[in-house]
């Protein structure tokens, strides 16, 4: 007899749906927006999660760190300015589309487009 599920439970269920069984993982495949939703964060999203921890962190220490503020600041822009470049260089190259997943499996191997995936997909469980 099946035991009840608990409120949690039933919760995950109705928003996920039920756990498929072990013998239909391999078999399982993204749709196109599941996909979409899971492997296109790309590096603005982690400089926005980074740039906001930076504000935290400068927030928190107040009057202490004054004089930070400025030169954090410009490494911020630095960096922003770094980001917009590499994604308009990739955007050029790859005008169909062509996340950080696709662009590393094409430049340096299927390994390296699986550890891109992995983490962009990790990083938009972790982020924002």
């Amino acid at each position: 007899m099946p035991q009840p599920l608990s409120a949690l439970s039933r919760l995950r269920r109705t928003l996920i749906g039920a756990p498929l069984p072990t013998s239909v993982h391999a078999e399982e495949h993204f749709s196109n927006a599941e996909a979409l939703a899971i492997l296109s964060p790309d590096a603005l999203s982690s400089v926005a999660c980074a740039t906001q921890e930076i504000v935290l962190v400068l927030g928190l220490a107040g009057a202490a760190a004054p004089g930070f503020t400025l030169p954090i600041t410009g490494l911020i822009v630095g960096l922003m300015v770094i980001v917009a470049f590499g994604c308009r260089q990739t955007i050029q190259a790859y005008p169909h589309g062509g996340g950080f997943y696709r662009v590393s499996q094409e430049n340096l191997g299927q390994v390296a487009g699986l550890v891109a995936g992995a983490s962009l997909s990790l990083d938009s469980f972790r982020c924002c």
